[in-house]
């Protein structure tokens, strides 16, 4: 049997707790640490070294105290690694490690525990060893209990293995835990949502009660933009050196990614560590066009990449998801206009309105095109509305329409860049949740364009990449010597470009509430809920992919 088909017992254990979790984890490669699973990553420091050997069955003596061992069995199609086996009256024991406390529970242990380590026992068994117990050691409460391995749970032990492997095997992912204590604290509550999935299960979402998900993320991206500038390594923190002179450090553990615009060297040393973490490396051109990226092996979430791509090689259900997306944009674009426009806009509301709903009747990809582009015109003829009369009077931020490629004044300069640096963060948040950032819906692929990153960029550029050029040029954050404008094109200096960096991740780290689901989490958290549920679309799990709408 392929060792990739033999169910850890470890993952067993996950399967009798939670199902989902089990698929999650197992099926779909998911995982994300929390201070529990590293507390027993920590708990598990000594007796996951190698230590002592495991005779033939007929050798086992009182002195077999084997550390970190690992077995399989072909009949249950399951391995596990042992952390301990003892011996006592010529029948092996294994002991499994526990970070938290014994529970007050008549059999000494929860049940996930007691399949995981019959499981063991079982192993064991198949290869030849007598074995009539196993044992759990909590390290909360530094206490021993005993597992007995009776019929009862051999039988349950057993139904669970062929339960997990089916589900493995076959699919679909089993349903969310409904309401459950259990789901607070699991490490894999932001990626499962199973509160946000029960409440998309009905076309009348509802809020929810409790957020799982932390309401801003630790790790923050790092930017490097001093040509000539060096990234290296010194044990668990990254140092940025010009000239020879350390000019910015930043610990590793709080970084989520590294972007690097123009000249900028990255140590190979440092390139392999942020690999081994799936920590990525962006690219940017001097002038702010994001390139491409270097990350990790990849997530190994498979079966959605698959669902992803028949569903992009149907021209009816990329334009079902193509419609969500286009309605959005559409309407964020009459949210800001609603509530930054100085003047007369009542008939361009009007008018955005009516194409949004055109846009949800859309019949090909095609007139949606077409509906985008006039939703588009109508929007940026009354986007210098939403900027204050000083910036106007001034000159500097005069915008008669959008341009690009390149764009030929501030305001176009702005735009373009802040919408590459969403660009970019969409096409990781993506990568890292697992789909393909350059297969789209709405955006059809060519060769070296995230399209997917591109097509849900278009329901936050209003929200995120507008709101951040209407804030600094309004607040006087920007002004004429940030930028260079030479043979009718426009450019950010490098310090205008610090300039806008912070003010987008301040954005980024806005607190909002959820107009579905009625928490506060920040506009950076919100992008991966939105990638996350675009895949339970996907999957089947929810009948429509909800698009984010500011009220």
């Amino acid at each position: 049997m392929a060792d990739e088909l033999l169910v850890p017992a470890r993952m067993v254990n996950e399967y009798v707790y939670c199902p989902r979790l089990f698929y999650l984890e197992w099926v779909q490669g998911e995982f994300a640490h929390s201070a529990e699973t590293l507390d027993g990553a920590f708990t598990h420091r000594r007796v996951d070294q190698e230590k002592g050997e495991l005779p033939e069955p007929g050798e086992v003596d009182e002195t077999l105290h084997a550390r970190s061992v690992t077995l399989s069995s072909d009949r249950l199609g399951a391995i596990a690694k042992l952390d301990l086996i003892e011996a006592e009256d010529g029948a092996v024991i294994p002991v499994d490690y526990k970070r938290g406390m014994a529970p007050d529970h008549p059999d000494g242990a929860w049940e996930p525990e007691r399949v995981q380590v019959c499981l063991q026992a079982l192993i064991l068994r198949d290869n030849g060893y007598t074995c009539r117990e196993g044992a759990l050691y909590f390290r909360g409460s530094r206490r021993r209990v005993g597992v007995p391995i009776t019929d009862e749970l051999v039988a349950r032990t057993e139904q669970a293995v062929a339960e997990a492997r089916a589900t493995a095997e076959v699919g679909p992912i089993p349903p969310p835990l409904v309401d459950s204590p259990k789901c607070v604290g699991c490490s894999l509550s932001s990626i499962c949502l199973p509160d946000e999935v029960h409440a998309l299960e009905t076309r009348e979402p509802r809020e929810v009660e409790r957020r799982l998900i932390p309401a801003r993320d630790e790790a923050l991206p790092l930017y490097v933009q001093a040509q000539g500038a060096t990234i290296g390594k010194q044990a668990e923190v990254l140092v940025v050196k010009q000239k020879g002179e350390v000019v910015a450090e930043a610990r590793l553990f709080e970084t989520s990614q590294v972007s690097v615009f123009g000249n900028v060297q990255v140590s190979t040393q440092v390139i392999r560590e942020l690999c081994q973490r799936e920590i990525p490396v962006c690219y940017f051109s001097t002038g702010g066009w994001f390139i491409g990226m270097t990350q990790g092996v990849g997530h190994k979430n498979v079966e959605l990449r698959m669902r992803q791509f028949a569903v992009a090689e149907q021209p009816d259900e990329a334009l079902a998801i193509a419609r969500q997306f286009i309605w959005g944009k559409i309407k964020n674009a009459r949210t800001m206009l609603r509530r930054n426009a100085k003047g007369e806009v009542e008939k361009a509301l009007q008018d955005l309105n009516n194409l949004a709903r055109l846009a949800l009747r859309a019949e090909s990809a095609a007139s949606l095109l077409g509906l985008e582009g006039s939703a588009a015109r109508v929007y940026f003829e009354h986007f210098p509305l939403m900027l204050s009369e000083t910036a106007r009077e001034v000159g500097a931020f005069d915008f008669h329409g959008r341009n690009r490629r390149p764009p030929r004044d501030p305001i176009n300069a702005l735009l373009s860049f802040v919408y590459a640096v969403l660009t970019k963060d969409l096409t990781v948040t993506l990568s890292a949740v697992g789909f393909d950032a350059y297969l789209g819906f709405f955006h059809r692929p060519r060769y070296g364009r995230p399209s997917l990153a591109l097509d849900l960029t278009e329901e936050f550029r209003p929200l995120l990449a507008d709101s951040v050029v209407i804030g600094m040029v309004n607040n006087g954050e920007i002004d004429r010597k940030d930028f260079l404008v030479r043979g009718g094109a426009a450019a950010l200096t490098p310090s205008g470009r610090t300039k806008v960096l912070g003010a987008y991740e301040r954005r980024m780290d806005t607190l909002v509430t959820h107009p579905i689901f009625g928490y506060t989490i920040s506009y950076r958290r919100i992008l991966e809920v939105q990638a996350r549920l675009l895949g339970r679309w996907l999957l089947g799990e929810i009948p429509d992919y909800p698009t984010f709408r500011t009220r």
